[in-house]
């Protein structure tokens, strides 16, 4: 055999062999995600008990333990609007039973935060969109405030004294805030709480003039008469409350922000498996209970592929990064 011939057929068996060897890892892939799950999910929750995320995500766990088979868990790990619980599952292995539910505070983030838990350039995996509520802007039932044109009148008058609440430093609710006081044209003095329970606690008893609350985790104290609604911030109406006004509707025409709901997994999770848990979390948004569930407390169900769930955090991050920037923050 010549030299040639001999180098033809090295390069022939080496060929064949990468070829076998990508199969084989192709096949052990799509084996590992047909597989999925065989033992309980966690569920992390960055943000408090009784935050918008955390009650879709406990809605959702429930049918989700329904399809898997498996018990799902939720761990709330609260922390720097987010971050702490972020980084959980940005250090979690990649095989898909470290999840995280979070808010549109994922995306808001980056607008505050020098330093975040993983690598921009390796980010968590966008697995999937839950749905979509309105912010609605809550006060004190027994507040001054009767209306929005009420609460600017006052601010206005005395600008950088008057307090708004968020649920922690560069969260969506504390954006959603900087983008309405900009909005209208007014100057406010910011206090980050932990968690929506503590934000709406304090502006029930009147120490902070508002919060820029999720719509569901804000709807029973608002029909309960412990908190006073004075706007939501989609162009319409929610289903769930449709007696409140939009903040559009009330001389800021134009004004449209939604929060939302999202899924993720760690990063460098496998396609096949991050394709697999989209398809059974849209599954579990088809289960009617889950549908009445969430849209009882205003999420409209709204479902993405994982490509077209980064594309809309993409667009979203680029959103809140402009409200940041015309709002004059410092990044932290």
């Amino acid at each position: 055999m010549n030299k040639r011939v001999f180098l033809h057929q090295l390069s022939a068996i080496a060929a064949a062999a990468s070829l076998t060897a990508m199969a084989l890892g192709s096949g052990q892939a799509l084996a590992q995600a047909q597989a999925f799950p065989n033992k309980p999910v966690k569920l992390v929750i960055p943000l408090t008990a009784g935050s918008g995320a955390d009650i879709a995500a406990r809605i959702l766990a429930k049918s989700l333990t329904e399809i898997w088979k498996q018990p799902v868990v939720v761990e709330n790990r609260p922390g720097a609007g987010g971050l702490l619980g972020t980084g959980v599952v940005a250090q979690a292995p990649a095989d898909g039973y470290t999840l995280m539910v979070q808010s549109a505070s994922y995306s808001a983030n980056p607008a505050i935060y020098k330093k975040l838990p993983y690598d921009l350039a390796k980010p968590l995996v966008d697995v999937a969109l839950i749905g979509l509520t309105p912010y609605v802007m809550v006060t004190a039932a027994n507040g001054p405030y009767q209306s929005i044109k009420d609460l600017v009148a006052d601010t206005k008058a005395k600008p950088g004294t008057v307090a708004f609440a968020s649920a922690g430093l560069g969260s969506s609710t504390h954006l959603a805030a900087e983008h309405f006081n900009q909005t209208s044209g007014i100057q406010m003095l910011h206090v980050p709480y932990q968690g929506s329970p503590q934000a709406m606690q304090d502006t029930m008893a009147g120490r902070t003039a508002f919060y820029m609350a999720p719509l569901d985790a804000a709807i029973g104290h608002v029909k309960g008469g412990r908190l006073k609604a004075l706007g939501v911030t989609t162009p319409t109406r929610s289903d769930a409350a449709n007696e409140i006004p939009t903040v559009a509707e009330q001389g800021m025409a134009g004004f449209d922000l939604s929060l939302w709901f999202g899924l993720w997994a760690p990063p460098d999770t496998p396609a096949a498996l991050t394709q697999q848990i989209n398809a059974d979390l849209n599954k579990a948004l088809s289960d009617p209970e889950v549908i009445a569930a969430l849209s009882k407390g205003g999420t409209a169900i709204r479902k993405m592929s994982p490509a077209e769930f980064s594309g809309f955090v993409k667009a979203e991050t680029a959103k809140f990064v402009k409200i940041a920037r015309d709002a004059k923050l410092e990044p932290q």
